[in-house]
This record gives C-alpha cells, structure tokens and sequence, in this order.
C-alpha cells in the first residue's frame, strides 16, 4: 500500500466525515482536484500552505484504492505531487493524525512518517 497525506483543518474533516465524502478544501476546489502530498513532501506543505495555523489533521490515504482518478503530477520544485480528479471516498483513509503547531509556527510532523 502507497499512503499519501491531505492535511486539512479539523472542522472541514469532521463535516467531511459527517457528509460521508471529502470534496475538498477552497483551493482544491479551485484547482479542480483535491491537493495530496507524500510522507517526504508533507512538512514542506505544512510550512507553505499552513504555517502557524492550529487545529489541523493530516488525513492517511490509500493511494492504491484511489484508482485511475489519482494522477501525479509535477508541482512545487517539479516534484511530481498526488492529485486526486474527484472526490475521496473515506473508505480509502488509514489514519488522522493531529498535526499540532509549535509555537514558532512550524507543525510537528508524526514521527511515523520519517
């Protein structure tokens, strides 16, 4: 099993979990699918697209059980990045971890994933 990661603010995961189905953040749906880091790329993410936000989670996802509508592609440094043209069935999630702040801003990174 691939795992990639979403990070994403707690009360948009728990309507997510509510609703059965995740859709996606703003820029997600902006961009016209739903952002996926690996476990390589996920502080580098935090620091650019969340740094010094509180109450997060970083959503565990089987890659293999998102099929044909998960496609990488290159991104940030033209690393290739997990993106997912649809939405994420919740079945496919493994784990949510929190993903806590420090108080310089950074996130503390579980220790699973290095």
């Amino acid at each position: 099993m691939r795992t990639i990661y979403k990070i994403s603010p707690a009360s948009a995961w728990r309507e997510a979990e509510r609703a059965g189905v995740y859709r996606g953040s703003a820029d997600d749906l902006r961009d016209g699918f739903i952002h996926f880091s690996t476990a390589s790329q996920v502080a580098g993410t935090a620091a650019k697209h969340f740094a010094g936000q509180t109450g997060l989670f970083l959503i565990a996802v089987d890659a293999d059980a998102l099929g044909d509508a998960l496609r990488w592609e290159p991104s940030r440094n033209e690393e290739l990045f997990p993106h997912l043209y649809g939405e994420l069935d919740l079945g496919a999630v493994t784990v949510v971890y929190d993903l806590p702040a420090r108080a310089d801003g950074t996130h503390v990174i579980p220790e699973q994933l290095s």
